[in-house]
């Protein structure tokens, strides 16, 4: 059994109501339902992490050196493009991780093009909704 931890970065709680046409209509709660269901048919276990403070995703992505996390699947929201401190702690730990976007930052503002985290991550899913995770 794999111990996979699932972190959500600022805004996420949000979600089902804000921006739905870019976000889409799904809310939090719902995603990490799914995505608990489907880890526990698979035999592992799932755990979700939600902040709106850098230094919180930090701290999480921090203790999995030691928890026996296998796998991160990160969401950053805006601190994709603005947190070196995530990066670092990343790179401290190396947990292996995917990041994962709801929408395409690609084709959307220029701001958003830059991540500080997809060359260190495993690989990066994004556009496909709650589907992307």
């Amino acid at each position: 059994m794999a111990s996979i931890l699932v972190l959500h970065g600022p805004n996420l709680n949000l979600l089902g109501s804000r921006e739905p046409e870019v976000y889409g209509r799904d809310t939090l709660e719902a995603i990490n339902t799914r995505l608990a269901l489907r880890a526990a048919a698979a035999g592992h276990e799932l755990l979700a992490f939600q902040s709106n403070a850098e230094h919180a995703l930090v701290e999480r992505v921090q203790a999995t050196r030691a928890d026996g996390t296998a796998i991160v699947l990160v969401n950053p929201a805006a601190f994709t493009h603005t947190s070196v401190a995530l990066r670092d702690a990343f790179a401290a730990v190396r947990t292996p991780f995917i990041e994962v976007h709801l929408s395409n930052p690609h084709a959307r503002e220029p701001f958003r093009h830059h991540s500080y985290l997809s060359d260190l991550a495993v690989g990066v899913v994004c556009g496909f909704g709650a589907h992307s995770y």
